[in-house]
């Protein structure tokens, strides 16, 4: 059984385990050759022998060498892990969209379908999921399937059928049958054996249905700054606070509806979050919640790795003492949503462009009752395209930008959000925002924002008087005047790349 480890060495995997260093849950697993199963590198459990163990870079890879998941660290519940990001576009596409369900469910398609998306053939895609996975993409799709519905079942009261349509089987039958081939046991032996663990907030809501999960994560997370990030942009209904630890907002994908609390737990690395939805139909869409609600919070960034490429930067310098660790992107539910909002801060402050944010949505988005909670949801394209938008004291220019953002994503729900180039009143700026918060995009350096352009030139300015301190403070803002401010931002983007929407985000918080 060889070590499937392709960018950390055994060493460091050793040493990783035996130290339970949660920095490095769900970068790699550990298979225990004596009992069988694979465990997170902070499985509570007493550590094996080096000598019996195998480290694997995921947990397909665990499983398909004959190991089954630990029932007490649980590997479904670990952070996904990017290792193979930035090594092959066309894996990570096809990654993408397999994590999305593409192949799952009612509305699945085949695998000739997703390589035509692809732009490769079939053939190129099964050598890519053999040499990186050593399994077939359909049965990397049918594993990840089965990890989720691991999931529900440790941590909710969701019956079986449920659990099993919500994670993109068709079958009960066929969910029994795979469950028990891959995982070595039964779904209703899985719920026996955590039935004691479950949590109380799993069981069905009198209105909707209502479940209860742990998100985990690996740190730094510097939640205070995010949560202040979200708390001065709030809109009244839509998002909420309870305490300092506590984000809570409403939501609306594909047709299915609802709210979401996710509770910061600092001493578990996680969150444990509530969701409320309107109705059973939208268990369907329950992959794709969680999914957007990891992107919202920022649950799978390596802020080890980020921050390293970060602070290493050549073309400014920042003092050492300067980054602020920990520090994430704090995403919002969709990219409209994200276009929206930028397109209300346009040449405002942000407390006005929150203003003009909140009457929007009290006037135009829907109001509905989950689990006994009035929320109101984020507009619609639609809405947003027809809507008069008499409320909004803001120039006339701005307004038409704003409805014609929502009647171009009405006609083009998959549109590619660099078209929205097109639509007068609509730049660059706005584009990129819309991208670093709606899309969770980790390259944008907001190089157009007049705060990170007053920050960038101020760190540039700390660098020249630190190389050259012969030179007087007045030369020095003279030889300022005279720098091309985009050679020196490209400069900088590419140096950081592909963490540019990081290094934006610390440029905010700068002092």
């Amino acid at each position: 059984m060889p070590n499937l480890m392709p960018k950390l060495s055994s060493e460091s995997c050793r040493k990783a385990r035996l130290s339970r260093d949660p920095r490095f849950d769900g970068k790699f697993f550990i298979g225990v050759l004596t009992t069988g199963i694979f465990c997170r590198p902070i499985c509570p459990a007493v550590a094996p022998k080096e000598k019996n163990v195998r480290y694997f870079d995921s947990a397909v890879s665990a499983s398909i060498a004959g190991l089954r998941p630990c029932l007490r660290c649980r590997p479904d519940s670990a952070p996904q892990s990017s290792a193979w990001k930035g090594t092959q576009t066309t894996i990570e596409r096809a990654l993408s969209l397999i994590e999305s369900g593409i192949l799952s469910g009612s509305d699945a398609i085949g695998i000739e379908a997703l390589v035509d998306k692809l732009g490769i053939t079939s053939r190129y895609l099964r050598k890519l999921f053999t040499d990186n996975f050593g399994t077939s993409p359909k049965k990397y799709a049918q594993f990840r399937d089965l990890m989720f519905a691991k999931q529900l079942l440790h941590q909710t009261h969701l019956s079986i059928t449920q659990v099993a349509f919500a994670s993109g089987f068709n079958s009960v039958r066929r969910f029994n049958e795979s469950f028990k081939e891959t995982l070595k046991l039964t779904p209703s032996d899985l719920r026996k054996q955590s039935k004691s663990s479950v949590s109380q907030c799993g069981a069905p809501a009198l209105e909707g249905i209502a479940l209860s999960l742990f998100l985990a994560y690996r740190p730094p997370f510097n939640w205070a700054k995010q949560m202040a990030f979200y708390k001065v942009r709030m809109v009244e209904s839509m998002e909420w606070s309870k305490g300092e630890e506590t984000y809570s907002r409403s939501f609306q994908i594909y047709q299915s509806k609802g709210y979401f609390e996710a509770t910061h737990h600092k001493d578990r690395n996680g969150f444990k979050v509530n969701i409320h939805l309107s109705s059973s139909d939208d268990l369907a869409s329950l992959k794709d919640i969680i999914n957007q609600i990891r992107s919202v919070l920022d649950l799978d960034a390596d802020m080890v790795q980020i921050e390293a490429v970060v602070s290493s930067v050549s073309s400014v310098s920042f003092v050492k003492d300067s980054i602020i660790t920990g520090l994430r992107l704090p995403g919002t539910w969709s990219v409209f949503e994200a276009g929206c909002r930028a397109v209300l801060g346009q040449q405002v402050s942000i407390i006005q462009a929150t203003q003009l944010l909140n009457k929007l949505v009290n006037a135009y988005g829907e109001t509905i009752n989950v689990s006994g909670k009035c929320i109101t949801l984020f507009p619609t394209p639609q809405v947003i395209a027809n809507a008069s938008l008499d409320e909004l004291k803001m120039p006339g220019a701005r307004k038409a930008a704003l409805t014609a953002l929502g009647q171009y994503v009405s006609e083009n729900p998959d549109g590619n959000t660099e078209d929205w180039l097109s639509i007068k009143g609509i730049g660059p700026w706005t584009v990129a925002y819309a991208k670093m918060r709606g899309l969770s995009d980790p390259n944008i350096l907001l190089c157009s924002d007049l705060v990170v352009k007053k920050r960038v030139l101020k760190l540039y300015e700390n660098q020249t008087l630190e190389v050259e301190p012969k030179i007087n403070r007045e030369n020095t803002q003279v030889a300022l005047l005279d720098v091309d401010y985009q050679v020196l931002t490209q400069q900088l983007a590419k140096q950081v790349s592909p963490w540019g929407s990081y290094l934006t985000f610390q440029l905010w918080n700068l002092e």
